[in-house]
């Protein structure tokens, strides 16, 4: 899984268009390797492309995205998949206005209870998990051999 992955293998893997991951590119999102015109993105930028994703189809804005990177790579000094790569789930959860990274079942229910107003969580180890999944299927169908029908020659 440390190859790199190309703009359409990456479009292809999370559902992102091409011009959402270049408009993400240009903005420092997530900032691939460059080799020569092409952009490579490597697995720990996949994952976070399709942690965005799924932030975005639960409405986070990209500002919002953009504070909760940050946030990881400052506060706890990892990538995001980094943060969820140690085997637990990991949330983030939301009333509207302030964003919480739950790591402990324990604390969404602390959170839950004096919580007034509904949150939902994403589940970003999830997120993760799904985009390896699809890697590995990839992967596989390329190594598969491949049947060829036989032509009647006349």
């Amino acid at each position: 899984m440390d190859r790199g992955f190309t703009s359409n293998d990456v479009a292809a893997l999370t559902g992102i268009t091409l011009r959402q991951l270049q408009w993400w590119d240009e903005r420092g999102l997530v900032v691939p390797r460059k080799q020569g015109h092409r952009r490579l993105y490597s697995f720990d930028d996949l994952a976070e492309i399709a942690v965005i994703v799924e932030l975005r189809r639960k409405g986070f804005s990209l500002q919002r995205v953009r504070k909760v990177l940050r946030f990881l790579q400052k506060e706890l000094g990892k990538r995001l998949v980094e943060t969820v790569a140690a085997g637990t789930d990991c949330h983030l959860l939301t009333d509207g206005r302030r964003i919480y990274l739950e790591r402990s079942p324990d604390q969404v229910i602390d959170i839950l209870k004096n919580s007034r107003q509904p949150i939902f969580a994403v589940c970003l180890s999830d997120a993760v998990r799904q985009v390896r999944a699809e890697v590995r299927k990839s992967a596989a169908s390329a190594r598969a051999p491949r049947r060829h029908a036989a032509r009647k020659v006349s």
